[in-house]
């Protein structure tokens, strides 16, 4: 075989050339997939949009290489502390370097959990994760995730629609490489219909510059604004256990074993302690990569680490950034409701695969999974535990993480063997 020749995960011979071009492209579709929610983050907290890109790309490159470079994830900006975030930039008199501080220390404290479980051992953790907890979890994921998108896509339900179909089309009809491009090809046809329909402003493209250093800031620490932030860790673990099993459950590999929870646990904690010192929000694992994942059935970790560069390259073209920012939000809610009910379907494919017997035990631990972790936001987030912590401030733990603490407590006492 000549070395412009490889064989290619399904097997078969491609050039070299061809293989190389299909990954960048791959690439690229999981870095529109990150995108939105990435620079939303920063955008509604006030963290500068290109250190938000850099971080969650070297953020990325970190976990890969915590992970062996075995987990096919993308870590983007974490929606989960934006609450605390907000609560401490209003008591600091807008110095989000005090927020920067408690995310370091919520970072190390994830460092610290790694630590942990390698000491106690994965095995005694994963008798606790059962089909029957897991796959709920997965459910719960993605139904909380589809009213963001569907929030987006109402916008302009035309413009969502033809994104939606397009996407659906091609991921049905398509074969080879282009069934993989789904989500690219739709995001480029709806952009192209919302500037034909006149929605997509690209005025502000020309009057960009081309390159920008992004504004870097270091942490300040007050232990005030440190037990506002850090008590979110809590919630953040358990929707790390579940993206991870999710991921696993995706690709078909237990990721929770191999290369373990710890390392997962340990490259999200360093990416969120970098992203901190740097002056970007928290990161954490992204579902919509996982959705990506789910609709091109290519797992392969590189490409991930391809979209990572990508990211910190764009931290640094800023002309690039405000292009993929013109992309419509009708556009990405499309295409986000088609990634995001992937990902449910994936809890309901992990019930069946394996085999969950329908007694009323399980029945009660689905149930009560399923009810907990979608009913808390019908109640406005005051289904869960509230935790005092000082400066007469509160973590409440609800959704995915209170749902997630419940059913596994629950399945442990109803299903003792």
């Amino acid at each position: 075989m000549t070395e412009n020749v490889i064989i290619n995960e399904s097997g078969k011979t491609e050039s070299r050339l061809w293989h190389n071009s299909k990954k960048v492209i791959l690439a690229l579709q999981h870095l529109i997939a990150m995108f939105g929610a990435t620079v939303l983050v920063p955008m509604l907290t006030g963290f500068n949009p290109s250190v938000a890109l850099f971080s969650a790309g070297l953020g990325t490159l970190i976990f890969h290489l915590c992970t062996k470079g075995k987990v096919p994830v993308f870590l983007g900006s974490s929606f989960a502390f934006i609450p605390v975030i907000l609560t401490v930039k209003e008591i600091y008199n807008g110095d989000l370097a005090y927020a920067q501080g408690g995310m370091v220390v919520a970072g190390l404290i994830y460092v610290i959990l790694s630590f942990l479980i390698k000491k106690i051992g994965v095995e005694r953790i994963q008798k606790y994760l059962a089909p029957q907890v897991i796959g709920p979890m997965i459910i719960v994921i993605g139904m909380n995730l589809i009213p963001v998108a569907f929030g987006n896509a109402r916008e302009n339900f035309l413009l969502a629609g033809i994104t939606l179909g397009t996407a659906l089309l091609v991921n049905f009809k398509g074969k080879g490489i282009f069934k993989q491009l789904s989500i690219l090809i739709a995001v480029t046809v709806g952009y192209l219909i919302s500037l034909k329909m006149g929605v997509a402003d690209t005025s502000i493209i020309k009057d960009t510059a081309l390159f920008a250093i992004p504004t870097f800031r270091f942490p300040k620490f007050d232990i005030g604004a440190i037990t506002i932030i850090a008590p979110v860790v809590l919630a953040v673990f358990m929707e790390h256990l579940g993206d991870i099993t999710t991921n696993g459950q995706v690709v078909g590999k237990n990721f929770i074993e191999d290369p373990g929870l710890n390392r997962t646990l340990l490259g999200d904690g360093l990416a969120t302690t970098l992203a901190a010192l740097i002056g970007g929000p928290a990161n954490t694992t992204y579902g919509e990569n996982t959705g990506v994942l789910a609709i091109t059935k290519n797992y392969d970790p590189s490409i991930l680490r391809l979209a990572a560069i990508f990211a910190v390259m764009l931290g640094f073209v800023s002309k690039i950034g405000v292009f993929l920012s013109t992309i419509p939000t009708p556009v990405m809610g499309g295409i986000s409701l088609m990634l995001f009910s992937m990902i449910s379907l994936i809890g309901v494919k992990t019930i069946k695969t394996n085999n969950v017997e329908f007694n009323w035990k399980n029945i009660i631990v689905m149930g009560t999974i399923i009810i907990l972790g979608l009913g808390s936001g019908i109640v406005e987030g005051k289904l869960g535990i509230t935790i005092g912590i000082p400066v007469t401030k509160t973590v409440t733990i609800s959704g995915l993480s209170f749902a997630a603490i419940v059913g596994i407590a629950l399945n442990a006492i109803l299903n003792r063997r």
